[in-house]
């Protein structure tokens, strides 16, 4: 486990706005309650609650990947009538204590939804 610090800093931060979701223009997330994770110069990703999440178009995958700062996630594809995006959401359940707000939310890949902060 690394700790964030200046050479890799991450925060994370109530995003203060809504956050909506949508996959072929129809909203599969949407929440106020979204916390932007900025992780040094990478962009920044918002975490939302899982409730906030339809559920309905939401398939847990076998993927997983690791990341030193934030621990091990886990993935869901969303599967819409006419397509499924394959692991395009990720959840980091058991975060290490540098990230722990970002417990029980997802992010999803954003060059694969439209994803629009008001």
């Amino acid at each position: 486990m690394k700790i964030p610090g200046p050479d890799h800093p991450i925060t994370v931060t109530p995003t203060g706005r809504r956050v909506t979701v949508r996959v072929d223009g129809a909203v599969v997330a949407d929440t106020t309650d979204a916390l932007t994770l900025q992780e040094s110069t990478y962009p920044p990703a918002y975490y939302l609650p899982l409730a906030d999440v339809d559920q309905s178009v939401l398939r847990r995958t076998e993927h997983s990947t690791h990341c030193p700062y934030k621990g091990d996630a886990s993935y869901y594809s969303v599967v819409t009538a006419d397509r499924e995006l394959t692991n395009v959401i990720w959840t980091y359940e058991t975060p290490y204590p540098a990230v722990e707000p970002i417990a029980e939310r997802v992010a999803f890949y954003t060059d694969r939804v439209d994803l629009t902060v008001e």
